[in-house]
């Protein structure tokens, strides 16, 4: 395997020991690819063509909701993303929403015109509901998931915490989506924000794995770009309690390049769930803010050294 692809090691650690660490680092590293998702970010048929000769058939691609736009005009980026061989996992904001309806008319179109089965859950970013969901658990205690051919629902975490949202009602919130997914026979899998600082990733996993043990966590990542790029949509993300980690321990702009790199992140996080530090982490998710062909790419590498 080639030294980049595996998880970087104390320079103490020497030995028997220090080799089945490593081997046992590399085969997590494996299965969190394995097992990994990517976010669309772009409607270029060519570049998402390109990205499919770089990528596994079949991989699930997450499609964000716009704000204050119908959910149909991701419609055209699903069939795209089916007809190139991937596997369309839309966002569904529970507030956009206008009716019951809609949503069912929605996932009918969705789910008969490609037969995934999967989707991402949010509350979304308007404040007051369109119609009857206030909120992503409304969504799955409503029945129309499983109804419309559903079986599995990711939802939302924030390891380094929500700009609008206090720390208990985030932690009563996900209680309520786990209990109302299990009682609705739901697969659910909680897909992170992502954070400047993978130690929070891990502690947030830990934590889950606390109080559900058998609720999977996909740990979300930035894919390669620019720190001026990936701070701008820090900020528009709402990882505002990552910042402040990052200004706490005191980084400069190489440190803070260090913590937002793609490899740096991923290896820390293949190490940590090597050690059981990360809980039930069982891929990355992967957000292509630096270009969805750029990100494709780094995890095609990925893929290719862990083969190795």
């Amino acid at each position: 395997m080639h030294p980049s692809s595996r998880c970087q090691e104390p320079a103490s650690a020497t030995g028997p020991d220090a080799e089945r660490s490593a081997a046992s680092c590399g085969r997590t590293a494996g299965s969190l690819l394995a097992h990994s998702t990517i976010e669309l970010s772009t409607n270029s048929r060519e570049a998402v063509a390109q990205a499919a000769s770089l990528l596994p058939v079949g991989m699930p691609v997450y499609i964000p909701k716009l704000p204050r736009r119908s959910h149909t005009v991701g419609l055209a980026q699903v069939r795209m993303l089916h007809e190139l061989g991937f596997k369309p996992v839309p966002h569904i904001a529970a507030r956009d929403l206008g009716s019951a309806r809609e949503l069912e008319e929605f996932l009918a179109i969705v789910v008969g015109g490609t037969g995934t089965d999967q989707v991402l859950v949010i509350g979304g970013d308007a404040e007051a509901a369109a119609g009857p969901f206030a909120d992503s658990a409304a969504v799955i205690a409503s029945g129309i998931l499983q109804a419309s051919g559903i079986g599995r629902v990711d939802v939302a975490g924030y390891p380094g915490g929500h700009p609008r949202i206090p720390p208990d009602d985030l932690r009563n919130d996900m209680t309520r989506k786990i209990e109302l997914a299990q009682q609705g026979s739901l697969g659910l899998t909680v897909v992170t924000q992502f954070s400047f600082v993978p130690e929070q990733i891990a502690e947030y996993c830990a934590g889950i794995a606390r109080v559900a043990p058998g609720v999977a966590v996909r740990a979300g990542v930035p894919g390669p770009t620019s720190v001026k790029r990936l701070l701008h949509f820090a900020r528009i993300c709402g990882v505002s309690t990552s910042l402040r980690a990052i200004n706490k321990l005191g980084l400069n702009t190489l440190k803070l390049v260090r913590h937002a790199d793609t490899e740096m992140q991923f290896q820390e996080l293949a190490r940590r769930s090597g050690t059981h530090d990360a809980g039930n982490l069982v891929g990355i998710h992967l957000f292509t803010f630096g270009g969805f062909v750029e990100s494709a790419t780094w995890f095609s590498d990925k893929l290719r050294l862990a083969a190795a």
